[in-house]
């Protein structure tokens, strides 16, 4: 496993790539971090630190890195994704803490031909559950074809 820069495998720009590092990927799974601080986009002094429900997109992101990380793998291009929605997303606590070191585990459940995938996700700090969710997400083929189409 290659351990590529979070900018490499994830197709956004700063200030939009909310994760800090794929720390490890394999064929059905990947394991993302982000340590939280007052810089971390969606940052609010006032409850010191990002609302829990920005872990969706946390989540989402990860799986955009495990995807650009397999593309990186076989030498292909990333491409974008959409993230399509979720269901059960569970959060046990109001917001992620300032200095909270977090981990993003994202599993792969189900995969059509189409690109429509469902993944198994959570968010832990300290090995202690924080949220988790199925996600849905779907990456085209062609994906910039597939915006054109559908404006």
């Amino acid at each position: 496993m290659t351990n590529y820069p979070i900018e490499q495998v994830v197709p956004h720009d700063a200030p939009m790539i909310l994760i800090d590092s794929l720390l490890a990927h394999s064929e059905d799974e990947a394991q993302c971090g982000v340590t939280i601080t007052e810089q971390s986009p969606f940052f609010s002094p006032a409850i010191n630190g990002v609302p829990s429900y920005i872990g969706v997109e946390y989540m989402a992101q990860s799986i955009a890195a495990y995807a650009g990380a397999l593309a990186n793998d076989e030498n292909k291009p990333v491409k974008i994704g959409f993230l399509i929605g979720t269901r059960k997303y569970q959060t046990y606590q109001p917001c992620f803490k300032n200095g909270s070191k977090l981990t993003i585990e994202v599993k792969k459940l189900y995969q059509e031909e189409s690109g429509l995938s469902v993944f198994e996700c959570q968010i832990l700090a300290c090995e202690t559950l924080l949220c988790q969710a199925k996600i849905n997400v779907f990456q085209p083929e062609n994906p910039l074809e597939f915006i054109r189409e559908n404006q």
